[in-house]
């Protein structure tokens, strides 16, 4: 079995192991939390104590299961989702381990779609002062807005800072009261030897007792279970197998989260975990599907995860590998995909998302090639997948993530997760001419793998300009272009700047050429002036006489136009502007359309010149999110980059929305600042506003336009 690195695998994991019929044998579970929060070691930890692996690896050896990218090696953190499938008491387990930093906040959202449940993964050592980072909790409110039932598991147990209790108590504080420990930690000599379960009775010391009773209490509320809760109410005594059934119902209403105390390193409470993930969180039957329309866009019946249903798949991770070509990596929904199969891929993420999206609408039929599941970097062959299941599909040309597949009898489209908005332009250019003819097939491959990711060919500027989420994800982008065998420069972003006049003038303009034969000329008198922000372009005619002949009036146009496109002081557009033809002179023989058009452009550059010409700059409309305790400091960084502030508004109980119009010229870099002053968790969002006029300190230091 050959892994994607093209390397041999050497685990134990075998196609008998993964494949499964029934949906209610699989448990689809995402791991959430901030970097260095222990979720790569756990996923190792729990693939050796199923025997999926023979030795686990390490992330400061490059080893991983999860991390099999050079740059998530080389940077000793994950930059991707991975999937990781083990079998924990017949049943499959497809643990999906995601990123943990900011940049790459899109693999996490495409991991809860494919997730039935999370795991939300914060270490024991992350509330040292009473409180969880930013960081950590910005990962679980991507957790819980995901709505998918989820569970706190607390790593680095062995951690000497490690504090259980405090860690419980600030992930309270996000969450809510209904974070209980489902576990007490067993201790001998200071160190944790393992776990005492809170639902038996048995619990002997007064510590466990209460923490058994307030637990009761939450699953008995919560569950909303009338049976369980009249035995309760009436004193009864309530079975641990009842609890433990209802435990599942509890967490399904997302306000009760069971917390799970772990230590990768020596194995305490990786049994119980998985023992809770296959109790206590659902199948894919019994946990709701996503929005599903027609290609046409209207709404179509609910999916269920029946094998022998209409097939439905949503593909979660695509890569565009170099031995075995493009992979695509689905969650099936509904129905079963076999090798060899035709599919209808449908692609629709303007239709809901808008053109901001970055990416097209797109229908197309195609076969499927070699089905697999994924294992870290390995693929194990898999003869078809079920409803529920995840998996690797071969030979998909046109697929992208969060594409749908689905027959082309009944093609249907799964409604995409919401990628981050990226914001952080970075201007590239291909090295040599042989990079510029394969840029722009490396480009639309990595597009289709990262919906996060935007290419933008502005036609103004005559730009590549890549939008992502970040330094490090910028790093990873320039990263898979050179696997694509493609060698790229960054270069200076280029903001799209205009010219308008200062006031009206007139000009002249003469084009009289003779070099034997036919000769040119023209001659024209234009009157300009400027017209109010947003106005546009408008040209009248006041010529009197026939001084210029009818035919000849559309050609000064046209070089006015030319000439405004070309712009008079920097090479940056003229707008806003009206032009009035007034007087002009022809000849019967030399004049001609392209003279006009000469003279036309001329006369705008002389009237220009004696009048004098502003810079405009582009201004965005800016909303930015922060923590209360910063937003002062925001608003004072925002009137430092010329922004004028427009209010504010609360969201939630600690953070808040500050609204602004900045110039785009002083956002080129914000995504960046702004992660450095609020610790990795601020976010803003921007939309054009308008032009106003630069600075003229600035204005001067601005280079002429690139051609």
């Amino acid at each position: 079995m050959a892994d994607r690195t093209g390397q041999r695998a050497t685990h134990r994991a075998t196609q008998h192991d993964l494949c499964v019929a029934e949906p209610d044998r699989v448990r689809n579970v995402v791991l959430v939390g901030p970097t260095a929060g222990g979720k790569t070691s756990l996923v190792e930890a729990l693939a050796l104590h199923t025997g999926a692996v023979t030795r686990a690896g390490r992330v400061e050896d490059g080893t991983t299961l999860s991390d099999f990218e050079e740059f998530e090696r080389v940077h000793q953190r994950s930059a991707a989702l991975s999937v990781v499938p083990v079998v924990h008491g017949g049943t499959k387990i497809n643990l999906i381990d995601t990123p943990g930093y900011a940049d790459f906040a899109g693999e996490v959202r495409a991991g809860l779609r494919a997730a039935d449940a999370a795991l939300l993964v914060v270490p024991a050592n992350a509330a040292t002062d009473g409180s969880l980072d930013e960081a950590t909790r910005q990962m679980m409110r991507e957790g819980v807005e995901a709505a998918v039932p989820s569970a706190v598991v607390v790593t680095k147990l062995d951690h000497a800072r490690a504090d259980l209790d405090l860690v419980v108590a600030a992930v309270s504080e996000e969450l809510g009261d209904r974070v209980l420990p489902l576990f007490a930690l067993t201790t001998e000599h200071a160190e944790v030897t393992g776990l005492t379960h809170l639902l038996a009775h048995e619990a002997s010391f007064e510590e466990a007792r209460a923490a058994h009773a307030r637990l009761v209490e939450a699953i008995v509320e919560e569950a909303e279970d009338e049976q369980l809760m009249d035995d309760y109410l009436e004193g009864g005594e309530v079975g641990e197998e009842a609890l433990v059934a209802d435990v599942a119902e509890a967490m399904r209403h997302g306000l009760f989260h069971p917390v799970v105390p772990v230590c990768a390193a020596t194995g305490v409470g990786l049994t119980e975990l998985l023992d809770l993930v296959v109790a206590g969180f659902p199948a894919p039957a019994t946990h709701p599907s996503p929005e599903v329309f027609t290609p046409a866009g209207k709404t179509a019946p609910p999916l269920t995860a029946d094998p022998s249903g209409p097939l439905v798949a949503q593909v979660i991770g695509t890569t565009s590998d170099p031995y075995v070509g493009r992979l695509s990596m689905v969650r099936v929904f509904s129905g079963t995909l076999r090798p060899d199969q035709s599919l209808h891929v449908s692609g629709h993420a303007s239709s809901f998302f808008g053109d901001a999206s970055g990416h097209e609408d797109h229908d197309a039929d195609e076969r499927t090639g070699a089905l697999s599941h994924p294992f870290g970097a390995a693929l194990v062959p898999a003869p078809e997948l079920v409803a529920g299941d995840i998996g690797c599909v071969s030979r998909l040309t046109t697929a992208e993530t969060g594409d749908t597949l689905s027959t082309p009898e009944e093609p249907r489209v799964l409604k995409p997760w919401t990628a981050p908005d990226p914001q952080l332009p970075v201007a590239i250019q291909a090295a040599t001419r042989s990079d510029e003819e394969k840029l722009s097939g490396a480009l639309a491959r990595l597009a289709a793998e990262d919906p996060s990711l935007r290419v933008e060919r502005n036609a103004e500027t005559h730009q590549v300009v890549l939008w992502v989420l970040g330094e490090a994800h910028a790093e990873l982008a320039l990263e898979r272009l050179r696997s694509h065998g493609v060698e790229v420069a960054v270069s200076d972003l280029v903001v799209p700047l205009r010219e308008r006049l200062t006031g009206a003038a007139k000009g002249h303009g003469r084009h009289v050429k003779q070099s034997g034969g036919h000769g040119q000329y023209a001659v024209c008198d234009v009157e300009v002036e400027p017209l109010p922000g947003g106005a546009g372009f408008e040209f009248a005619d006041r010529v009197v006489g026939g001084a210029v002949p009818r035919h000849f009036v559309a050609s000064v146009e046209k070089g006015v136009r030319a000439q405004m496109e070309l712009g008079v002081r920097l090479g940056y557009p003229l707008v806003d502007l009206r032009a009035t033809l007034t007087d002009g002179k022809a000849h019967s023989v030399d004049s001609s359309d392209m003279a006009f058009q000469a003279a036309g452009a001329l006369a705008l550059k002389e009237a220009a010149e004696s009048v004098g010409v502003v810079l405009l700059e582009p201004y965005d409309k800016v909303s930015v999110l922060v923590q209360d305790a910063l937003v002062g400091e925001t608003m004072s960084d925002l009137s430092a980059r010329r922004g004028r502030l427009l209010g504010t508004d609360q969201v939630g109980s600690a953070r808040t929305l500050v609204h602004a119009v900045v110039p785009q010229t002083e956002l080129v870099r914000y995504a960046v600042d702004l992660r450095a002053a609020t610790h990795g968790v601020g976010t803003f969002s921007r939309e054009f506003a308008h032009y106003e006029p630069m600075p003229e300190e600035l204005a001067a230091k601005v280079p002429r336009r690139p051609r």
